[in-house]
């Protein structure tokens, strides 16, 4: 018996060795998978964090695109807007009777005839008749009518030789006075 005792002994020397040892085991178990815990928290976050930063850069990137397509649209509509304008007022200048563009004609043949005193009228098919009936007048005597040209209205006018000419056509005029009053035109129509 004393060597079963002896046994026992030392079977309970060595289960008590063994819990203690499984009991330090699972302290240093415990511990790591504690501070692993710790470590996929704080990589969980930090992911979480650049995630969020990552779709709010994203939403403000779509943002900014938006706003600028929807610029784009608005311009390209504006401009559609005054360039139906400017083709509106071309076509009712058109329509306008002849007696206007008599006085027109005569106007500008008498502003031309300070830089060509002499030379050749051209315009439009329609103002023909028009601008042959001013040409009979004595004042413009020094002019001929030439062939007709497409312009809107007005007149192009060469001097003797063709080494002047000058563009008094309706677009010419409406050019020049598009360009110099769109910006206002545009604020007043655009805000």
């Amino acid at each position: 018996m004393g060597l079963e005792a002896v046994l026992e002994e030392i079977r309970e020397k060595g289960k008590k060795e063994a819990d203690a040892i499984r009991a330090e085991s699972q302290k240093d178990a415990d511990r790591i998978l504690a501070e692993a815990n710790q470590k996929v928290a704080g990589i969980k976050g930090d992911a979480e964090d650049a995630s969020a930063k990552q779709a709010t850069r994203i939403v403000s990137q779509e943002i900014s695109a938006a706003n600028l397509l929807v610029k784009r649209e608005i311009l390209n509509t504006q401009k559609e807007l005054l360039d139906d304008v400017f083709e509106s007022t071309r076509s009712e200048i058109a329509r306008l009777p002849e007696s206007f563009h008599r006085e027109a004609i005569k106007k500008l043949l008498s502003e031309a005839k300070k830089e060509i005193p002499r030379g050749t009228i051209h315009c439009n098919a329609r103002d023909v008749a028009t601008a042959k009936a001013v040409l009979a007048e004595k004042e413009f005597s020094g002019y001929t009518l030439g062939d007709a040209v497409d312009i809107d209205g007005g007149i192009l006018i060469e001097g003797e030789g063709n080494e002047l000419q000058i563009d008094y056509s309706y677009r010419t005029f409406m050019n020049k006075v598009w360009e110099s009053g769109l910006k206002d035109a545009s604020d007043l129509l655009f805000g």
